[in-house]
């Protein structure tokens, strides 16, 4: 539609420029003798045109954020209002706000030299408690590194979060992962991995081996506006389209990517704009509106199972926190462009002000929500701290399902190296 949408204005353009000459440059089919006369070149849909032109980057107005809420929770248009029921509602909400309240006891422990590194949600919990409801629970999911809520919503319990950013015995990664990589094999949420957009093109081959077993499953891969710029997005959409995958690629613009802004990462509109050039279905959303990912995340999953075809969304969104523990934002941005975001647009008090127009949710009811929510996760945090770390032998497993020669080999070294200089190393703080 977008690619239509372009021709026509760029004709309107040619055939201004030059009155009188209807029917040339960018002409129609009326236009030829005959259909032979037109172009016949394999690699696209079009027409001749003879006036030298270049498009412009701006043939189309900035793409559309299609939204359900305003600012103040009210719904905009009643028609597209998804209607969820009660219970769902708050599902969102506490999903929310118990991301948050993780987010910032982990952020602190990390600060406190408790764990090793970290990184936030906070502005962008609305991409994913909206997107991970209108999933089916067996579709596959494939992270970057900032989808924990995806993970939280589809039920994983609060220890095994604190077990893999603590790395302990509990850890079904053994230990083995940078904190916040967390992975799931029950709940269909493939490991994250650190190299940006590594899983962009995985993503699509897992859709694609769906497809041919003719599952009725779809696949989603959540990434960043900076990750957008890695050649692997270009392979995975590339190959998406032309293989028809059941996918739906999910950007979180969160205005940067580490410390760079979106004004130096890219000149055109966005990472929606970039869809039609592949041929992927594409729709900009209000990633703060979590109705609006709900709503669109729900039809793209439905249409890419049915219709077997790639989806794009682009869901704009601010990450309020620093990019990782590692970051320090202020370096590179105000503290009153932060604050506008945090207070004046946020997911989790947009959704409140709905619930509290519902008569779904009071002030009582926060407060006892964010009372019993900290003390789960104090409860999680301590006893994480307090297990210990993986056994050492569990540096050589899970990887062949025989041990080869090499890992053997290694492995004997290590036992006869802790042998004879074992009490060099803290060995009381790992499983026997």
């Amino acid at each position: 539609k977008m690619a239509a949408l372009a021709l026509r204005a760029l004709r309107g353009r040619l055939l201004r420029a030059a009155p009188g000459r209807a029917g040339r440059g960018l002409g129609t089919a009326r236009d030829f003798p005959s259909l032979e006369e037109k172009p016949q070149f394999p690699g696209a849909s079009a027409e001749f045109a003879d006036r030298l032109e270049f498009i412009q980057p701006n043939v189309i107005s900035g793409i559309p954020v299609y939204r359900v809420m305003d600012r103040q929770g009210h719904i905009v248009s009643p028609s597209e209002d998804p209607q969820l029921p009660k219970e769902l509602v708050l599902k969102l909400y506490k999903t929310m706000t118990l991301l948050n309240t993780m987010d910032r006891i982990l952020y602190e422990s990390q600060r406190q030299g408790r764990i090793s590194f970290y990184m936030t949600n906070y502005g962008e919990e609305g991409t994913h408690v909206g997107s991970a409801a209108a999933l089916d629970d067996t579709d596959l999911v494939f992270g970057q590194y900032r989808e924990a809520g995806v993970l939280m919503y589809r039920g994983y319990p609060l220890d095994l979060f604190m077990a893999q950013c603590y790395g302990n015995a509990s850890d079904p990664g053994r230990g083995r992962q940078m904190p916040v990589h967390y992975g799931c094999r029950e709940r269909h949420f493939v490991t994250i991995s650190s190299p940006l957009a590594t899983q962009i093109p995985q993503a699509v081959g897992a859709a694609y081996a769906i497809k041919r077993a003719d599952a009725s499953r779809a696949v989603i891969c959540y990434f960043g506006e900076g990750a957008a710029s890695e050649g692997d997005a270009h392979a995975g959409f590339n190959f998406a389209a032309t293989l028809e995958c059941p996918i739906v690629f999910f950007c979180r613009n969160n205005g940067y990517a580490i410390s760079t802004p979106t004004s130096e990462q890219y000149r055109g509109d966005g990472i929606a704009a970039r869809g039609p050039g592949y041929g992927l279905m594409s729709i900009r959303v209000d990633g703060n509106d979590v109705f609006a990912v709900y709503n669109a995340t729900k039809e793209a999953r439905r249409r890419a199972v049915a219709e077997n075809q790639p989806f794009l969304i682009e869901a704009m969104t601010y990450r309020i926190g620093h990019h990782s523990t590692s970051d320090d934002s202020s370096a590179y941005r105000s503290v009153d462009e932060v604050n506008y975001w945090d207070k004046q647009d946020h997911p989790i008090s947009r959704l409140r002000h709905y619930m509290q127009g519902r008569g779904w949710w009071d002030e009582e009811q926060e407060k006892g929500w964010r009372k019993s929510s900290r003390k789960k996760v104090m409860e999680a945090f301590e006893q994480a701290e307090r297990k210990p770390k993986p056994n050492p032998q569990h540096l050589f497993s899970d990887v062949y399902r025989e041990m080869p020669p090499n890992l053997r080999r290694q492995r004997a070294a290590l036992e006869r190296h802790l042998q004879h200089y074992g009490e060099h190393y803290p060995m009381e703080l790992y499983e026997k």
